[in-house]
């Protein structure tokens, strides 16, 4: 992995950064979202876990507005969320987004799906995003595969791809929504390892992940969901060796035996 881009990604480290007050969503008569309050400081990694259905990737998508709320607020950096138009357009290439699929373009080389939100969202020169390009891709260590189409390459050489493009755009903070359950067990580590790596050089990021290896050797704070609530938040530390609530307990006790 070479070393950490010119920009100053630990700057301003500590102040809040993404704020969730009182965010509530209803699916119809299922309230997915109940109350939502959290703060993400510049800086921190916070892991998401929970088990099906608590909301955890509704959380997730609700902070780029791939999901609407119903109810409270959301701000990035002290601005509301925007609506709609080129400022929702700009909101999307702040905030990093890594999904369960990779969604990479098929028909695109490895180095044009990197380099083509920058050119076209950040008007980034082609000589630029392309420099760009190579240099992300050698950090998640798949330079050699530019030239290559998304098809030609293994699942988690895929998502580390997609982890380099939404780096790209520079942006303020990174979602990832289960970025892992995808892939087969061999292809995981080098998919964390990657997420460790941008952790470590101060990157911002909520994780939604069933990966408690990872919650618990990079996460600063734990998020526990069930039922579309935060019934728990705690260091890593804290939550596993002493969860303080029944359904942490019961959830835990589940995942840990195996």
């Amino acid at each position: 992995m070479s070393a950490a881009p010119e920009e100053d990604i630990s700057a301003g480290r500590g102040e809040p950064l993404v704020v969730l007050e009182g965010v509530n969503k209803w699916f119809g008569d299922l309230h997915v979202l109940q109350d939502i309050n959290v703060t993400v400081n510049r800086g921190e990694v916070v892991v998401v876990i929970g088990p099906s259905g608590s909301g955890k990737s509704t959380l997730c998508r609700a902070i780029n507005r791939l999901e609407t709320i119903d109810r409270g607020a959301i701000t990035l950096d002290g601005k509301p969320l925007p609506q709609e138009g080129k400022e929702l357009a700009n909101l999307r290439a702040e905030v990093g987004m890594v999904f369960q699929s990779f969604n990479l373009f098929a028909h695109k080389t490895i180095r044009e799906n990197v380099t083509l939100g920058p050119i076209k969202v950040r008007k980034m020169s082609k000589a630029k995003a392309d420099a760009k390009a190579a240099e992300l891709l050698d950090r998640v260590g798949i330079g050699h595969q530019a030239d290559k189409y998304p098809a030609q390459l293994s699942g988690g050489q895929q998502q580390r791809v997609a982890i380099a493009r939404a780096l790209a755009m520079e942006p303020k903070v990174m979602l990832f929504d289960e970025p892992t359950s995808a892939l087969d067990p061999e292809m995981i580590k080098e998919v964390l390892d990657v997420m460790v790596d941008l952790a470590e050089q101060g990157m911002t990021m909520i994780v939604v992940t069933h990966e408690m290896g990872f919650a618990r050797t990079a996460a600063d704070r734990v998020l526990f969901m069930a039922d579309g609530a935060v019934v728990e938040e705690n260091t890593p530390e804290e939550f596993f060796t002493n969860p303080q609530s029944e359904r942490a307990k019961d959830f835990l006790g589940k995942i840990l035996k195996h």
